[in-house]
């Protein structure tokens, strides 16, 4: 079978297949392997059939990549887009969306009468911690009649993940795997002592770097015990303790620049995966001053790149500097989250025609986004995950080492991880994992949010046992029951046993059991009771927020509305404190600035390492009190302690807020701040945040005019520069 031109492998014929057969399809399958051809194919044929397709992207730089792409090959008016950060063409056949617009779309109870599929690209996103909810909601409240084109790295349990689908939609949802690149990768681990080898070679390496280190270490224990020994007569003559640090065997830190210079001309492109942006801007700059004036670049790619800038100097002027200007020449450039967006799209126009020939990059740019390389590096294999420092699964790192290998142009992708000696047996066990490629079950992340519960009850009249039905078919409810029902075949084996001695606990005359039995008896039944609140815990969890609803007074006692559930059905962003921050009625009188930076509050926490030197006064140290009373009213407290999770307050926010407002740059407001670590692009991710709080206030005041055209006025002020996602 052929599709644009292409012979179609295995998988994506089947899958095609099942979508002819008019049938939702869950398609697994390695980075890179061509899932989004058969995302494609539903595209044309629905379009091609007067219908429509909504596509659903987990992160907003893959939807507007995934805009431009589709406009470029059906026009502006059948394609659109729709993000919290821009609406275009909003009714076009085919929608590119993020999930939660989706979500709210379906909660908000929208028809959608010509809907005929949605595409879910990187559905494993249903067990991110922060987010995963959101994917379930959606394949919850969408109809049988929309089928589902599910795209997944991956999965160790994609069949139990179809399973549920099938529960949930009351049809069959086949799934398509494909195991194989076409490129397949080749993983490497290096440092300045090893060279670049494979496991095999490395494990070997480290072994005889073991046996020197232990003999070194053992040398120094001796040299140490007899200067203990002659500490009293070194004093006594008045002399100075001497000896120094002894440098191990291959205890010479490997930098990057080292990495680069190893892997040659012949690696490039190169990826290099750093865990922070300032890694990425510092990286970049390092190895750009190290290299010759001539970098990785040809005369005929300079004068290309030239070009490009002279161009994107005309469009964005100031925004590129000189350092960067000269970095681009040599083929070297960073990209992440944080970076100007002009610049963004800059650098991946230059990638994808193969002028950047080293990019430094964060996870960002492993999402989706089809930039492939001939080498993925690693600078390091553990990040933080907000509470401690964990080594990457083996799926987030297969998402980056992924981008290796260019079908059609590479015959292997190579992954060089940079692994110094004396790290080897602490992530020993995680390199052997990614080796092996064996790759976690995806897990439920389900999570009710108090604008859940107030929009389950809304769109449900209040119906309890309506709900139920709807909580019930979660995809956690589900994974808890299949773990109930495994341990109801051990209870019965239990109950069996202690039948075959004597006793059956599921006799109702049986009596209380003999003293020998009491032990086994005694886990009968603990195992019994703890079986039977499983399946009940995500309800328990509804009835317990609706409980607290009622307590700080949003629900009535018959479930009835008052005002702060009215106003909590449109706040996704520190649910109850924003409530509070509308009942309040502080933001009425307040000027758009104020209102910008009074919202960014609730959208930022500084680590304790940073040091911020800008305070709130005068009309901010006003609000900053105003706010402080709300944060730490009764509802917000009441709501915080009931949950366990801490409200986002950092009144120090207000000034950078009203400051990103009146248009000044991040580099100016960065002068305000002390911090060991780059937290450039923490202010952008808070700014993007409280825009999209100011989105969504702009629903609970949709109906006065003066409240929505000041949050018009805000939104359309502070989308510029690095906080404007859309290119």
């Amino acid at each position: 079978m052929e599709y644009q031109g292409l012979t179609l492998d295995r998988f994506q014929e089947e899958a095609i297949n099942h979508v002819d057969a008019n049938r939702s399809v869950l398609v697994s399958a390695p980075t890179g392997t061509g899932k989004t051809l058969i995302a494609d194919y539903i595209v044309e044929k629905a379009l091609s059939e007067n219908k429509e397709v909504i596509y659903t992207a987990p992160i907003k730089a893959l939807s507007n990549q995934k805009y431009r792409d589709y406009t470029r090959l059906y026009g502006y008016d059948k394609v659109g887009l729709v993000t919290g950060d821009n609406v275009i063409n909003r009714d076009g056949q085919l929608r590119i969306m993020t999930t939660e617009i989706l979500r709210n779309m379906l909660l908000a109870g929208e028809e959608l009468p010509h809907l005929s599929h949605v595409i879910i690209d990187e559905i494993h996103f249903l067990d991110d911690i922060e987010r995963g909810t959101v994917w379930e909601e959606v394949l919850i409240y969408l109809p049988s009649r929309v089928k589902i084109l599910g795209l997944s790295a991956t999965l160790a349990n994609i069949h139990e993940f179809s399973e549920w689908l099938a529960y949930v939609r009351d049809e069959e949802v086949p799934v398509v795997i494909e195991d194989t690149r076409h490129v397949p990768l080749s993983i490497y681990l290096a440092n300045r002592d090893a060279g670049i080898c494979d496991a095999t070679r490395y494990g070997y390496l480290h072994e005889r770097w073991m046996q020197l280190a232990k003999k070194a270490a053992d040398e120094e224990k001796k040299r140490k015990d007899q200067e203990r020994r002659s500490e009293g007569r070194r004093r006594r003559r008045g002399g100075r303790k001497g000896g120094g640090n002894l440098r191990l065997p291959g205890q010479r830190e490997t930098k990057h620049v080292d990495l680069i210079r190893m892997l040659g001309v012949e690696f490039q492109p190169i990826l290099f995966f750093a865990f922070s942006r300032k890694m990425c801007e510092q990286f970049s700059r390092e190895l750009a001053r190290k290299l010759p004036d001539e970098g990785f670049t040809t005369e005929e790619e300079k004068v290309k790149i030239k070009a490009a800038v002279d161009s994107f100097d005309l469009q964005f002027e100031k925004v590129m500097t000189t350092e960067q200007e000269k970095m681009y020449l040599k083929g070297i450039a960073c990209h992440h989250a944080g970076l100007h967006v002009g610049l963004k799209a800059f650098v991946e126009e230059l990638y994808e025609q193969r002028l950047i020939k080293v990019n430094y990059c964060t996870s960002t740019f492993a999402l989706g986004i089809n930039l492939p390389a001939r080498t993925t590096c690693f600078q390091a294999l553990r990040k933080y995950n907000g509470r401690t420092v964990v080594p990457l699964t083996v799926r987030q790192f297969m998402q980056k080492a992924g981008r290796a290998g260019r079908r059609g142009i590479d015959d292997v992708g190579y992954v060089v991880i940079l692994e110094e000696f004396w790290d080897y047996e602490r992530d020993r066990e995680a390199i052997d994992a990614y080796i092996k490629g064996a790759h976690e079950k995806v897990r439920s992340a389900f999570n009710l949010s108090f604008n859940s519960v107030v929009n389950l009850l809304d769109r449900h009249g209040r119906d309890l046992e309506q709900i139920r039905q709807i909580i019930d078919k979660s995809f956690l409810t589900f994974s808890y029951r299949q773990a109930a029902q495994r341990e109801e075949e051990r209870i019965d084996s239990i109950a069996d046993a202690l039948a075959k001695s004597g006793w059956d606990p599921r006799d109702e005359a049986a009596g209380p059991p003999p003293r020998s039995l009491m032990a086994r008896a005694k886990k009968y039944r603990k195992l019994s009771r703890r079986t039977k609140k499983v399946g009940d815990k995500v309800w328990d969890d509804f009835m317990e927020k609706v409980g607290i609803l009622q307590e700080v007074g949003y629900l009535e006692e018959d479930l009835e509305f008052n005002a702060g559930a009215k106003v909590l059905r449109h706040l996704q962003i520190e649910e109850i404190f924003s409530t509070e921050l509308v009942l309040s009625g502080l933001l009425d009188s307040m000027e758009p600035e104020m209102v910008f930076g009074a919202v960014c509050v609730l959208c930022n926490s500084f680590s304790r390492a940073v040091n911020i030197r800008v305070r709130p006064k005068g009309e901010q140290g006003a609000l900053a009190k105003e706010l402080r009373k709300i944060r730490f009213g009764e509802a917000v407290r009441n709501t915080e302690y009931a949950i366990g999770q801490q409200t986002t307050f950092t009144p120090e926010m207000i000034a950078f807020g009203t400051a990103w407002y009146r248009g000044e740059s991040l580099q100016t407001m960065l002068l305000g701040i002390e911090s060991a670590t780059d937290i450039s692009g923490d202010l952008v991710s808070a700014f993007r945040r409280a825009k999209d709080l100011c989105q969504q206030l702009k629903r609970v005041y949709e109906e006065d005019p003066y409240m929505s055209e000041k949050l018009r006025e805000i939104l359309k002020t502070v989308s510029r520069d690095e906080v404007e996602v859309v290119d």
